[in-house]
Parts: structure tokens; sequence; C-alpha cells
């Protein structure tokens, strides 16, 4: 599995979870689940859609 999210995608991908999460909390919904798959492709630096289109924000 070759890294294919940089620093700054990551970056943005981790405020993103925050603010599905929290708005999750405020709304008392199980979407706030759904802050778990850009959380995650962040902290593995690795996107399975990326390759599909060959995009890779990594220097």
């Amino acid at each position: 599995m070759k890294q294919n999210v940089g620093n700054v995608d990551k970056i943005i991908r981790i405020i993103l979870a925050i603010v599905i999460a929290a708005l999750g909390i405020y709304y008392q919904s199980w979407w706030g689940l759904v802050a778990i798959v850009p959380l995650i492709t962040a902290l593995m630096s690795f996107c399975p859609i990326y390759p599909i289109f060959k995009i890779s924000t990594k220097k």
C-alpha cells in the first residue's frame, strides 16, 4: 500500500473528521460515525479512491 495522501490533505481530512463527529454528537445522530473514514485515511496516509483516478497529493 503506497502512501498517496500529502500533509495538507491529511490536515483537511482530520479537520473534516472533527467537524463531522462534532455535528454527529450535536445532532445525536449515528451519521457522526462517518467521521471515521476521513480520519483513518488521514492516519494511514492512503486513500483507496486515489489510485483509481491516478491521484497522489504526496510529494
